[in-house]
């Protein structure tokens, strides 16, 4: 059985396909002078270019169930077939040169669309320099396991997730991120496998190595988007299944009618739904390795024609379309005599010693900014309410409204106005207080991403609705809905009231997608429609729950997928559309005997390449986006406003 099949792909071949092209040829012009010869040429192209249509559709009904045992291959051999009978060879051996020649094509353009995949698996390091009782070692890849630490010189591909322990250096991370200059690097920041490091030499503790690290993850997700099937493609099956018998009744009627065998070839060889069957797949393989060089990676062409119906796009917010890290956003002295960089310098000395995430926030941006941090004496923390802590002599108090209360600390109204501000604004707050006296609040937020206020007004302009669904506090998610310009907001989710919101949405006629990073996600990924994941900080759960990942989480890429869906789409029902079309012109011209089956086989399988030329263009069709985006904007420190 392997040996025929390997016989079946050879002449399934551009080599042998070529020379079936070329015998078709002689052919022709042997017929056109009117020259004959003891054997036609055309039987070679019959025997090349049909023998592995007569296994497909054999296989079919020897392995399919069902109604699917019929398919279009059985439908094209049984016309090649019937063109043999009446002795027309030439129509014969065109049938199946042409459809030979739109397979090639299809996987011509499937092969281009998985180049980039391909390349993705290339880089999968094969090695690393394991440190083992300081002496450095070549070993295997798979041979390194967490917590080893692994060493990694310049110009090397980094081979396991981790973080570095020693060195500083820049990152590519191109082929995860698709960011175009190389990251800084530097002490406790993590990396991951595949990128590779430009310039200095790093020592890095391995966390997630093998196929749990975050580029084999990739990798799967890539081999999972191969192997599924769209459901177009299984519609065009059904359709092809239908289309047999019809095509056999139409085919014997018009023979019938005109008393003439050879319009019912006819009728059989423009009744091939070659199009049908081959537009859908080319269409959703270049959309998919389109998508894939944008740093999108789609699990399906299921999710890709589901995402070309979505309306509606529900949206989590922390680390979706904010980074999800805490960071000072407001530094407000209660008075002029104190300055800003002398209020975050107390705060950040007396918070030094807290491993409180509010606090550590204080002690990153004073750092960022160069200020001074004193040791502090007296340290003491209250889990939950704040810290006291004494300062170059003073005794300093950091925490909550009722936390200086209890330590016997007055707040004024413009500090109490302050703190108003800030609650509309969803912030968190710390009072801070020297000797007694409150010297002022710092606000505390989560970054909202640069692009999301774009990536929202662009969706609308796709005639698709933004929804907000968040566990964070009502007046958080209006804050941040109302600077992206969301209007629909559900706040206070539990990952079951996320689930139950989805449903709602759903029942209401909507086509919904969900967009999430955390574990509380996945089961609203798993209940929308699509469900997309951000992939830079998604958990495994997350990115396994959802259809479709965001390599980076870049947010702008989000409307460059909904209008891939939706040309996608669109590309799909016009390929069908201008198949059938195609088909039922010609089946009108063959039944007023104004076709032969030669000029039908022309005239339908030029048209059905014509129509999987439109799909392969897919691959290189523009975002328009991408043309007029504003220009990438970097984080820095955050934004602070002074206020006394």
């Amino acid at each position: 059985m392997r040996a025929l099949k390997r016989f079946v792909d050879t002449l399934a071949g551009w080599k042998m396909t070529v020379v079936s092209g070329i015998f078709l040829a002689v052919s022709l012009l042997l017929s056109v002078s009117g020259i004959e010869i003891c054997i036609e040429p055309a039987w070679i192209s019959v025997i090349i270019s049909g023998i592995p249509l007569l296994y497909l559709s054999v296989w079919r009904i020897v392995y399919n169930r069902g109604i699917s045992k019929i398919s279009s291959a059985l439908l094209i051999t049984i016309a090649i077939a019937a063109a043999v009978y009446i002795g027309d060879l030439f129509a014969a051996g065109e049938v199946a040169f042409i459809m030979s020649i739109g397979a090639l094509l299809e996987e011509r353009t499937v092969n281009r669309a998985k180049k980039g995949l391909r390349k993705l698996i290339d880089l999968t390091p094969v090695q690393g320099r394991r440190i083992r009782d300081g002496t450095e070692e070549l070993v295997p890849a798979e041979e390194i396991r967490p917590g080893d630490t692994v060493r990694v010189l310049p110009g090397e591909t980094i081979p396991v997730d981790g973080m570095i322990i020693k060195g500083e250096t820049s990152i590519d991370q191109s082929i995860m991120t698709g960011e175009s200059l190389p990251v800084d690097k530097t002490v406790d920041d993590e990396v991951f496998c595949g990128t590779v490091n430009r310039f200095g030499t790093v020592d890095i503790s391995a966390t997630k190595v093998g196929e749990n690290s975050y580029f084999q993850k990739l990798v799967r997700m890539i081999r999972e988007a191969e192997n599924r099937q769209a459901p177009t493609q299984r519609i065009a099956d059904k359709w092809a299944s239908w289309l047999v018998p019809v095509a056999v009744i139409i085919a014997i009627v018009a023979g019938m009618a005109t008393n003439n065998i050879v319009t019912t070839v006819t009728v059989l060889v423009v009744f091939c739904p070659c199009a049908l069957v081959l537009a859908t797949p080319t269409a959703i393989m270049a959309a998919i390795g389109q998508a894939t060089r944008h740093g999108v990676i789609i699990k399906s062409g299921e999710a890709l024609e589901k995402m070309g119906k979505v309306d509606t796009i529900a949206f989590d917010k922390t680390g979706t379309l904010t980074y999800g890290r805490s960071g000072v956003s407001d530094v407000m002295p209660a008075s002029a005599d104190t300055s800003e960089q002398e209020l975050l310098s107390i705060a950040a000395s007396a918070e030094s010693r807290s491993e409180h995430p509010l606090g550590k926030a204080i002690v990153a941006l004073a750092k960022e900014r160069g200020i001074s941090i004193s040791e502090p004496t007296d340290f003491h923390m209250d889990a939950g309410k704040g810290i006291v802590a004494r300062v170059n002599g003073q005794r300093v108090v950091c925490g909550s409204e009722r936390y200086l209360h209890e330590n016997v600390i007055s707040i004024t109204d413009d500090i109490h106005t302050d703190l108003d501000v800030l609650r509309d604004q969803g912030k968190a707050s710390i009072l801070i207080a020297a000797d007694g006296t409150c010297i002022g609040v710092i606000g505390i937020s989560d970054t909202l991403r640069p692009d999301a206020d774009r990536m929202i007004s662009d969706l609308g302009k796709l005639d698709t609705e933004a929804v907000l669904l968040t566990g964070d506090n009502s007046r958080t998610a209006d804050y941040f809905a109302r600077k992206v310009g969301i209007t629909n907001v559900r706040a206070e989710l539990l990952p079951g009231e996320k689930v139950d919101s989805i449903l709602s949405i759903r029942k209401s006629g909507r086509n919904v997608c969900m967009i999430g990073d955390g574990v509380n996600d996945a089961p609203a990924l798993k209940t929308a429609d699509v469900g997309v994941a951000m992939g830079d900080i998604g958990s495994d759960i997350t990115v396994d729950a959802a259809d479709i990942a965001l390599v980076g989480g870049d947010l702008s890429k989000i409307p460059y997928l909904k209008w891939l869906s939706n040309t996608t789409v669109r590309t799909i029902s016009f390929s069908i559309a201008l198949s059938m079309g195609i088909n039922f012109v010609a089946i009108i011209l063959s039944v007023l005997q104004m076709l032969t089956p030669t000029t039908g086989a022309l005239v339908h399988n030029a048209g059905s390449c014509f129509v999987v030329l439109i799909a392969a263009l897919l691959y290189d069709r523009k975002y328009p986006g991408f043309e007029t985006a504003r220009p990438e904007t970097t984080m820095t420190a955050p934004v602070i406003r002074t206020s006394g």
